[in-house]
């Protein structure tokens, strides 16, 4: 299955919401799953890049800070009430900042920090769990970070809540894993804004490395619709890495 063209049935046709969907990973992924015939609802902060790409695919704007659960919730519901299910869920928002050392780390931006990315996983999964365990049905992908299993300077909140994440992967495994399909992806290094961002810190050895080390955000956002596919039900409940050659060789990506 190295061709996206043999993917496309397990997607085409589908409910899928996507978290932080305006730029990066999301839009990529969003234009992806629009071009293989997905029913997408996009949720970040209003905003008109992400309208803009709504307009340009075809898909609904959900406004959704993830860090709120009332209105993760609403956003699951509107899938449901649209398409009459929630099939497929990304939680793909996150943010970078504060990039500092714990001894200077501003309190409320680290706190911001697990909102989003630690709690909005939480509420992603809290609120489609229910939906698709009485479908009987349902794919809840995560995007992860390499960052959650080695601690790097100044990302104290960032490693943390990439590693809570994970767990939090593994635990809606083993309590619904029967009837949901839980997975999350590491892409690795990713030409973003996010990238941007670290580079101009200056912070810890990512900041260092040449932009060419970054793959494209079409790398993750292929590996994404391949994790929707029964061909990685060997990854339920776990991590998959993008810097497995393994991996991307089965999804055609050059080294």
């Amino acid at each position: 299955m190295s061709n996206i063209q043999d993917w496309q049935t397990c997607v085409a046709g589908k409910s899928v919401l996507i978290t932080g969907a305006s730029r990066g990973i999301g839009a990529a992924t969003a234009r992806m799953f629009a071009q293989a015939g997905a029913k997408l609802g996009l949720a970040g902060r209003p905003s008109a890049p992400l309208q803009q790409l709504a307009d340009e695919i075809g898909a609904t704007v959900l406004p959704c800070d993830v860090a709120d659960f009332a209105q993760v919730e609403a956003a699951v519901q509107a899938m449901v009430t649209a398409h009459g299910a929630l099939d497929i869920l990304i939680n793909n928002a996150g943010v970078i900042h504060p990039i500092a050392p714990l001894a200077q780390a501003d309190p409320d931006e680290w706190g911001r920090q697990i909102d989003v990315n630690l709690k909005g996983v939480f509420h992603g999964m809290r609120a489609a769990l229910p939906v698709m365990e009485q479908a009987g049905s349902g794919t809840i992908i995560t995007v992860g970070s390499g960052a959650a299993y080695s601690a790097l300077e100044g990302w104290s909140g960032y490693c943390s809540s990439k590693a809570g994440a994970i767990m939090l992967t593994q635990a809606a495994h083993l309590e619904a894993g029967e009837t949901v399909r839980v997975l999350s992806l590491s892409p690795g290094t990713v030409a973003t804004d996010m990238q941007v961002a670290i580079k101009g810190s200056g912070v810890n050895p990512v900041s260092q490395l040449d932009w060419s080390a970054h793959v494209p955000a079409d790398w993750p956002a292929r590996a994404l619709m391949w994790m929707c596919s029964d061909a990685s039900d060997a990854f339920r409940g776990k991590e998959v890495s993008l810097r497995d050659q393994g991996i991307r060789d089965q999804l055609g990506l050059s080294a």
